[in-house]
């Protein structure tokens, strides 16, 4: 920590060391440095509590004949940072998603069973001390479809923007995943990979 230099103590305020420092002396010093050094990792993972205040997830389809991506925007999300540990959930609605064709979004919706199960929900774990740092690397649990299925260390890109911290990642589902049958065009069913890309940015209250 850098400390302004205000010129030399008042001498009644001058610290006077010992010419002779006694090993008591020495070990109570290094003793109180080192509960300093070990304080320093508590401050920095303070409880918190984060809000989404901007959305973008996209999913990527591929068939042989062509590729899709459907975008929503009407993701919510909060986040709980607690003992060490964070703990996120975001939810989405399922009819959210555009692709740019009614036919194809709607075909999505009865395929993913959404007017049984309309939202998608995604639970995030990880440690609250990567809060700090460029990637992190989160247990996730998601719901979707009536079906759940768990990923592990998925990493995502931390990046500050301001008071803001934008996260960044793809989530890699899949139609096995969660049951879906996949659709077809041509009788050729799309591919069973359907990643999620995540974009966010979120702000502590």
């Amino acid at each position: 920590m850098r400390t302004k230099e205000t010129g030399a103590p008042h001498p009644r305020r001058a610290v006077v060391f010992p010419a002779r420092t006694g090993r008591k002396t020495l070990r109570a010093a290094s003793m109180a440095v080192f509960a300093l050094l070990g304080a320093l990792p508590v401050f920095a993972q303070t409880d918190s509590t984060w809000f989404a205040i901007e959305s973008t997830l996209t999913y990527h389809m591929s068939h042989p004949m062509h590729e899709v991506d459907g975008t929503s925007r009407g993701a919510k999300g909060k986040g709980i940072c607690h003992g060490g540990e964070c703990d996120f959930l975001i939810a989405v609605p399922v009819k959210t998603f555009d692709s740019g064709d009614t036919n194809r979004d709607l075909h999505m919706i009865e395929a993913t069973r959404g007017a049984q199960f309309p939202l998608i929900e995604l639970r995030a774990h990880f440690p609250q001390a990567e809060t700090t740092q460029q990637w992190i690397h989160a247990d996730l649990e998601v719901q979707f479809a009536g079906q759940t299925a768990r990923y592990s260390q998925v990493p995502f890109e931390r990046t500050q923007q301001g008071g803001e911290v934008r996260i960044t990642g793809t989530i890699p589902l899949t139609c096995s995943d969660f049951k879906i049958d996949r659709p077809s065009f041509l009788t050729v069913p799309i591919k069973n990979e359907i990643p999620v890309r995540v974009d966010m940015a979120w702000q502590p209250m």
